[in-house]
């Protein structure tokens, strides 16, 4: 019964694109072929009008197929790097337009939640949703105290319907795979993997709450952004409850002129938000598109929605800032060397030849005016660019390209003349001197240190264990024996030299990082004097060391 249902939902999806002139994605499917030809001989067929470009025609035909297809679209959108450019951009356009589902059904979704009567934890729920989605609406209400709050119900059976179209999509892509040339370059399994993680985190309400939770906590001392409060208590997997926002949507540009808000701080805060969230936090909202975004009276950036969140590693983050500085400098080389050494291209690569391939694509770019110049776009074309050499492009970073790519489109919707590199240069600039200076050593020392107070004791025991052992080995090992007292000697010698000098680096780092304590001599804290001069003692002991004959 399952397999039928699948071949005659393979057979919708052909008809609907076969209607809307996709002949190209249809070859894929490559049972239905005859079917589609059938299609094409009906009379209605013959006198049609020149097709729409074929990016619009595509976008078209998933909004038709239902969300579980607009969602996946929405998805491939953020894949830049494995689809062409016009198709890439129509489909970051999809929208969820899906009807919303009856209030009473919300009301049962909640009380099966709660396990009781709404009316215990929520009272004056409104039944008519404030907003609706594929996988989930929005309601608002108020806790029994009056508090108002936003209550977001999971659609019901939602999770029964993403399934039945998951398995489908793993079928459309096995296909793929096996008959369409372009399957090896686009990889449509790993695509359809990615996209079923992606569907099923935001059917879990309770991880959408903790990202909410990890962004206001990244922000409480910000004035720039501010995130709703979750009600952790009233939060299930299928029910969010939060705090209630108001404000002038983003898009409202009328709004906020009549607001008194500055457009020009406005744009320049938003790109400042993005850039702290990547690289402060290495953590993001990777869906900053207007509908989840207020803006309060007094100009502060309201965040919403909290389902797609992007996040970055320390090795992510310092190939960003080096291949965003070295578009700063027109430093092409610096942008080649550093995608060696993040690994993601092979080290034998000849570094003349990708050099001139950046070289390349981002003259072309500079020749217009810097505040002109996108910075989504040049991350997009160095990924193009990078593939030609084999680089693998990392999910997280085409992610993050999109989200810059929707910060700029909007900063320059509420300011024409945003001029992004001249707020992001000194933040970009700033954060390498944190990252590599003498500051971020001491700091990591400082950090790694009570790892180390707790295996230095140990050291000396496991040394005289050693010897004792080496001790009680029988005549015949004497030879490896006095090989690993020399070791052994050698190493501690080492060992002094590398406590030595770690002392001395920790006394640098309690000076530097405890400041002018009361209790202090010549200007600098006694406990900085007591770690470096016990640094330069063990140094001084393992400088009369002598070594084994």
């Amino acid at each position: 019964m399952r397999r039928a249902a699948q071949i005659g939902r393979l057979l919708r999806i052909t008809q609907v694109f076969v209607r809307h002139d996709l002949d190209e994605f249809v070859r894929a499917l490559h049972l239905f072929r005859p079917y589609r030809l059938l299609l094409r001989l009906m009379p209605w067929r013959w006198f049609r009008s020149s097709p729409a470009p074929r990016a619009r025609r595509l976008r078209e035909a998933l909004e038709e197929l239902g969300p579980v297809f607009v969602k996946f679209g929405q998805l491939l959108s953020t894949r830049p790097d494995l689809l062409p450019e016009d198709i890439a951009e129509e489909l970051s356009r999809l929208q969820d337009r899906v009807p919303p589902f009856p209030g009473e059904q919300a009301i049962k979704v909640i009380e099966h939640a709660y396990g009781g009567k709404l009316d215990h934890c929520l009272r004056a729920f409104d039944p008519r949703p404030a907003a609706s989605a594929s996988v989930a609406q929005v309601h608002f209400a108020e806790l029994p105290d009056g508090t108002p709050v936003a209550v977001k119900v999971l659609r019901p059976g939602i999770g029964s319907v993403i399934e039945r179209d998951l398995a489908l999509l793993y079928t459309l892509a096995g296909l793929a795979q096996r008959y369409w040339p372009d399957a090896r370059r686009l990889r449509p399994i790993e695509v359809v993997d990615e996209y079923s993680k992606t569907i099923h985190a935001e059917l879990d309400l309770m991880r959408e709450a903790s990202n909410a939770s990890q962004l206001r906590a990244n922000f409480a001392a910000s004035g720039l952004l501010y995130v709703p409060r979750v009600y952790w208590e009233l939060t299930r997997t299928d029910v969010m409850v939060m705090e209630r926002l108001s404000g002038i949507p983003v898009s409202n540009i009328e709004g906020l002129k009549e607001a008194g808000v500055d457009l020009r701080r406005l744009a320049h805060n938003g790109v400042e938000i993005f850039f702290t969230q990547a690289f402060r936090d290495g953590f993001f909202h990777a869906d900053m598109h207007p509908g989840n975004i207020m803006v309060s009276t007094s100009g502060q950036y309201l965040a919403m929605d909290f389902g797609i969140m992007g996040t970055l590693t320390d090795r992510d983050k310092r190939y960003l800032a080096e291949n965003f500085l070295g578009f700063f400098r027109r430093d092409y080389r610096a942008i080649a060397e550093s995608h060696v050494r993040a690994g993601w291209v092979a080290s034998d690569t000849r570094m003349d030849e990708f050099e001139a391939a950046i070289r390349a694509v981002c003259e072309p770019i500079f020749a217009r005016p810097l505040k002109d110049i996108s910075f989504g776009r040049l991350l997009l074309r160095l990924f193009q660019t990078a593939r030609r050499f084999n680089m693998e492009v990392q999910p997280q970073l085409v992610l993050l390209q999109k989200t810059l790519f929707n910060i700029e489109g909007l900063g320059r919707r509420l300011y024409p003349d945003l001029d992004l590199w001249q707020t992001a240069k000194p933040f970009l600039e700033r954060w390498m001197r944190d990252q590599v200076g003498p500051r971020a050593f001491l700091r990591n020392l400082a950090r790694e240190m009570p790892k180390w107070s707790s295996v230095l004791p140990e050291l000396p025991v496991l040394f005289y264990d050693t010897l004792q052992r080496s001790a009680s080995a029988s005549p015949s090992d004497e030879r490896g024996i006095d090989w690993l007292r020399q070791e052994m000697v050698r190493s501690q010698q080492r060992m002094a030299l590398a406590m030595g000098g770690g002392g001395l680096m920790l006394g640098a780092a309690v000076v530097y990082l405890t400041g002018q304590p009361a209790l202090s001599w010549l200007g600098l804290p006694v406990a900085g004097w007591l770690l470096g001069l016990t640094g330069a003692g063990l140094l001084l002991a393992a400088l009369v060391f002598r070594r084994p004959a």
